[in-house]
C-alpha cells in the first residue's frame, strides 16, 4: 500500500494530522479514488462501508474549501441519520487542521427550527438525508450556488430506500459546474443511470468487496424457525456477551424478538424503520454506553452504528446478499479484534446458506444445537439519564460531571459516557446509583439552572 505522502496535493498540515489519526498508508479505495478526486475530476467508486471511502471523498472536499468564504461549498448526501452523523464525524476529525471549518448535518427527526438557526451563518460542509434537505433547499435557508463538492454515500441504499426522486430534485438545486463523487456498495443499473445522469466522464474505482474476515470465528446452527427465539436465549446465557447485535430481516421481527427476549429478562433494545427518529438517537446512545447488552436490529438502520468493541453478533435469519452479510458480522472484528458470529438456518434456508458459502469462499462450521441451558438473567451494567438542554443551552461533559460528582455526591466510577446532543444530554451511571442519580438531578441544578431530567427504560 502507498503511503499518504505520497499525495502532492496535501498539504504538510494534513498529513500531520492524518499520522496523528493514525493514518499511514492508504486503503485500496483511497490509494484508486484520491488522486482523480484532488484533482477535481467525478468519479464514481464501488466501495463498502470500512473501506475507508469517507476519507477518500473527505480529504478531496476539504482541499477544495475556501474557509474565509462562509459558503456552502461541499454537500454529501446518506441514506440515514445514522451513517451521516458518522460521515459529519469522520469529516471533523480530518479537518482539525483547519481552523473555522463548520460543517452541518441535516436529518430528518430533528427540529427544523434548530436547524434554520444553525444555518444563519452558512455552514461550508453539510452533511444531509435527502428528504430533508429539500425542506430546507424549499424553504431556502440552504443555497448552493457556491457548491464546489457532491457526494452521494451508500447511493445504492439511498435508491433502495425511495431516495431517487429527492436526489434530482437536489441536483437541480446545485450548479452544473461541480465535482461530483458518487460511492456505492452495489452497481445495479439504476446506478449506473443516475451516474450517467449527474456526472461528466466519470473515473470508475470497482474495489473487490467480498471480503474474507479470518479474525471472526463464524458458527452456523441448523434450527427450525420456531426453535431460533430458544436457541437465541441459550447462546446468550451461555456466552453472556458484554454487547450483542441480532440482525433480523424484517421490522416485524424485529421487534417481537425484541419483546421476547426482554419478558425472558435480557436487556435487548429494537432498532427500525418504524421508530420515530427520537426513539432511535435514544437506543443507539443506550446501546452504545453499556445501557443495554442486546440491540436487535435491521440493516438499514443499523448503518452507521458505530461500536468499538462489539463481542457477538448473531444473524436470526440469513441474509441472501453476501455483501450484507460480510458487513454483518464485520461489525464484531473492528480495530484488529476477534468476534465471534453466529448464523441461525431453518432447514428452508439451506439454499441460502450454500449461496453464502460459495460466493464467500466459507466452509460452514455447523453447531450442534444446545439443550438443557438454564436461561440466565443478561442485565446491563448501566442506565441513561436524559436531560434537557445540551449544546443549544451550551452543556458540556464536563459541567454534567462536576454536578453529579461535586454535590450530588456520585463517584466518577460510577459515570459513564456523556453525550451532548443539540437539545439533549445522555448520561450513563451505574444501575446501582442509577434512580439516586436521577432524584437528585431534579433537585439540584447544572450551570444554575435547574434541569428537566428522565430516566430512560
Amino acid at each position: 500500500m502507498t503511503a499518504f505522502s505520497a499525495l502532492n496535493a496535501l498539504p504538510e498540515a494534513q498529513l500531520a494530522n492524518l499520522s496523528e489519526l493514525g493514518y499511514h498508508e492508504m486503503t485500496p479505495v483511497q490509494e484508486a479514488a484520491l488522486p482523480a478526486i484532488l484533482a477535481g475530476k467525478d468519479v464514481r467508486a464501488q466501495a463498502k462501508t470500512g473501506s475507508g471511502k469517507t476519507a477518500a471523498f473527505g480529504l478531496g472536499l476539504l482541499q477544495h474549501i475556501d474557509a474565509s468564504q462562509f459558503l456552502t461549498q461541499s454537500l454529501v448526501l446518506c441514506p440515514t441519520r445514522e451513517l451521516a452523523d458518522q460521515v459529519a464525524k469522520e469529516l471533523r476529525r480530518l479537518a482539525r487542521y483547519m481552523p473555522n471549518i463548520k460543517i452541518l448535518t441535516l436529518c430528518g427527526g430533528q427540529p427544523f427550527g434548530v436547524q434554520r438557526d444553525s444555518l444563519q451563518h452558512a455552514p461550508h460542509i453539510i452533511v444531509a438525508t435527502p428528504g430533508r434537505l429539500l425542506d430546507h433547499l424549499k424553504k431556502e435557508t440552504v443555497k448552493l450556488e457556491a457548491l464546489q463538492t457532491l457526494v452521494l454515500d451508500e447511493a445504492d441504499r439511498m435508491l433502495d430506500m425511495g431516495f431517487a426522486d429527492a436526489i434530482d430534485e437536489v441536483i437541480a438545486h446545485a450548479p452544473a459546474k461541480r465535482q461530483t463523487l458518487l460511492f456505492s456498495a452495489t452497481w445495479p443499473a439504476a446506478i449506473a443511470a443516475i451516474s450517467g445522469r449527474i456526472q461528466r466522464d466519470p473515473q470508475t474505482i470497482e474495489i473487490d468487496t467480498v471480503d474474507e474476515l479470518p479474525s471472526v470465528e463464524q458458527q452456523f446452527y441448523e434450527i427450525s424457525r420456531g426453535g431460533k427465539i430458544g436457541l437465541l436465549l441459550a447462546l446468550l446465557s451461555k456466552h453472556q456477551p458484554a454487547s450483542c447485535v441480532v440482525f433480523c430481516n424484517t421490522k416485524k421481527d424485529c421487534q417481537a424478538v425484541c419483546d421476547a427476549l426482554n419478558e425472558r429478562h435480557q436487556s435487548a433494545l429494537a432498532l427500525h424503520g418504524d421508530m420515530e427518529q427520537r426513539d432511535r438517537d435514544q437506543t443507539l446512545v443506550r446501546f452504545a454506553n453499556g445501557s443495554s447488552r442486546v440491540l436487535v436490529a435491521t440493516d438499514v438502520a443499523a448503518r452507521g452504528l458505530d461500536i468499538k468493541a462489539l463481542e457477538m453478533v448473531i444473524n436470526y435469519e440469513l441474509s441472501w446478499d453476501p455483501e450484507v452479510h460480510v458487513h454483518r458480522i464485520g461489525r464484531t472484528a473492528r480495530a484488529g479484534q476477534s468476534g465471534l458470529a453466529i448464523s441461525f438456518c431453518a432447514p428452508e434456508e439451506a439454499q441460502r446458506a450454500s449461496v453464502l458459502a460459495e460466493m464467500l469462499n466459507l466452509s460452514l462450521k455447523w453447531q450442534q444445537v444446545p439443550s438443557g441451558v438454564s436461561v440466565k438473567p443478561l442485565e446491563a451494567e448501566m442506565a441513561t439519564l436524559c436531560i434537557d438542554g445540551g449544546k443549544k443551552a451550551k452543556m458540556r461533559p464536563g459541567d454534567i460531571l462536576g454536578a453529579l460528582t461535586g454535590d450530588m455526591g456520585l463517584e466518577g466510577t460510577d459515570i459513564g459516557k456523556i453525550d451532548v446532543h443539540p437539545i439533549h444530554v445522555y448520561v450513563a451511571v451505574r444501575q446501582s446509583v442509577a434512580r439516586h442519580a436521577w432524584k437528585q438531578l431534579q433537585q439540584g441544578k447544572i450551570k444554575g439552572k435547574s434541569v428537566k431530567v428522565r430516566l430512560l427504560k
